[in-house]
């Protein structure tokens, strides 16, 4: 199975002498030279592409308010495909990896539920209630007053590292559509603990994963206009999906005078298009400094003079710290390696049946845009595909997007007219059953006639709300009992009544 978790494995300290350090950065860019020779010379697993997600999960209370008791929720549910995640509300579900042919997303539409609807009612036990939702709207700066880190080296260890390298707090300004603004200073990164995604793996060939991922960037922002569930930040009505300028701000490095020079932060859309996937560890390697420096006794290249393929466990470790919205991952599965790009651009929720919808459009406009003869990315600038992902971030499903032979276009006529019919003909090309393209490139095209996403349900109900005279918190917090509620009838999103 994959690790595919996303702080990535425990660590053993939780700070680091300079030695330590120095050593690890070695080590590092000799792990970078031996991948750069195994892309040469090694074979990688890629004849039955796998894929694999993550859902990022919240824990509520009986009054919706954020309930810091996962050890004791993971304990309830028993099953090791949930895990802890940062702050003691949050926890991760990994699916296992399954091949796309066939009806296998139906087959994982009613696994998830069965599996949730488990989870959920073990976590009653403890007092607790499962949601997935891309920032839950009840969490407010006093909720990380005490005690609400995970108990985790890795965590203690990456707040700490941060910190050490800003030398100062984190200061996140961000303000939304109306006016309204959340601008404050953090001691710590618990405010990134509000940022609870999916994320979607595809195994892919070595010389294949260029185009992959330049697809999965042009097509990022598309993902995020439709998917958008996040509007909502320390009570305040903010971007569509706030969560990708909250994780920006939150886990950046870099004080004020380094964002003058230029310096790159950590969650980095990137700023090219590639043509090889030994670009991006590259430029991991160049551009960032350490986080957190665990070193190996491993020997990578006599491992692979011997024919075994290495860990390169201190460049994996590296590579999960520098926070791309796609990100490259290099894993071994029985000895055998494979790379896979993880798209991390989606919020958790609404429904498990729109998160598998967003999946199958994912993969299936993917599949097309990677193997199209003169690609989106050679007629489009990366500076326009940024500018792209910025707007969707901010205004959703109303966002206006460039696209080639488009020009400037609401994401929603750009959906109907090009990529959706692109994504089934992508997921016909894997080989998906008529029945899978169907309920959920439906799904898509039902979002994209109506209008209305996660974030959109949202801002209406919290509206309404407010209009019978209910203050703010108030409505926050009714909105999320009804989004709870609708969440667990598994009707997607789109079809949500709005009161």
């Amino acid at each position: 199975m994959w690790l595919v978790e996303r702080m990535g494995a425990e660590v053993s300290a939780q700070s680091y002498t300079r030695e330590q350090r120095q050593r690890y950065r070695e080590k590092v860019r000799q792990n970078l030279d031996v991948f750069e020779r195994m892309l040469t010379q090694s074979s990688f697993e890629f004849d039955r592409p796998m894929t694999g997600l993550e859902i990022e999960l919240n824990l509520v209370d009986a009054d919706h308010q954020p309930h810091f008791h996962n050890a004791e929720v993971l304990e309830a549910i028993a099953d090791p495909g949930y895990q802890t995640e940062l702050a003691r509300y949050n926890i991760e579900l990994n699916v296992p990896p399954r091949p796309l042919p066939g009806d296998a997303a139906i087959e994982l539409e009613n696994d998830l539920r069965a599996s949730l609807n488990a989870a959920d009612a073990a976590a009653a036990r403890v007092g607790s209630k499962i949601l997935a939702i891309g920032i839950l709207p009840t969490i407010m700066p006093e909720h990380y007053e005490g005690d609400w880190i995970s108990r985790n080296n890795r965590y203690t260890a990456l707040n700490d590292s941060i910190f050490l390298a800003r030398g100062e707090d984190v200061y996140l300004d961000i303000e939304g559509p109306t006016g309204e603004r959340v601008a404050t200073f953090c001691d710590s990164i618990a405010p990134e603990s509000a940022c609870t995604s999916v994320q979607l793996h595809l195994q892919v060939a070595p010389h294949e994963f260029a185009n992959h991922w330049n697809a999965a960037q042009a097509i990022s922002a598309v993902q995020l206009a439709l998917a958008a569930n996040s509007p909502y930040f320390f009570g305040k009505r903010l971007h569509a999906e706030t969560r990708i300028e909250l994780f920006t701000q939150a886990t950046d490095t870099r004080p004020v005078e380094l964002k003058n020079q230029g310096v790159r932060p950590r969650v980095f859309f990137g700023e090219r298009w590639i043509t090889s996937i030994f670009d991006l560890f590259e430029e991991n390697v160049r551009y960032f400094p350490t986080l957190l420096a665990e070193v190996t006794d491993e020997d990578p290249m006599a491992k692979l003079e011997a024919g075994v393929a290495p860990d390169l466990a201190e460049l994996r470790l590296h590579n999960g710290t520098v926070y791309r919205w796609n990100r490259p991952i290099y894993d071994i599965v029985d000895g055998t390696p494979h790379l896979r790009v993880e798209n991390r651009v989606l919020p958790a929720g609404p429904t498990i049946a729109d998160v598998l919808a967003n999946a199958a459009f994912y993969y299936g406009a993917i599949r097309v845009l990677a193997s199209a003869d003169r690609p989106v990315w050679t007629k489009m600038s990366f500076a326009a595909c940024e500018e792209n992902f910025r707007r969707a971030a901010r205004d959703g499903i109303e966002a206006r997007l460039y696209w080639p032979g488009f020009g400037e276009v609401s994401a929603d006529e750009l959906v109907l007219r090009h990529l959706l019919p692109l994504a089934h003909e992508g997921l016909k090309a894997w080989g998906v059953s008529d029945a899978v393209r169907d309920r959920f490139l439906g799904i898509m095209e039902g979002r994209a006639t109506t209008g209305l996403n996660g974030a959109e349900w949202q801002t209406r109900c919290v509206t309404h709300f407010e209009g019978e005279g209910h203050e703010r918190r108030e409505a926050l917090r009714l909105m999320v009992e009804r989004y709870a509620g609708h969440m667990a009838g598994n009707e997607p999103v789109h079809t949500w009544p709005v009161p």
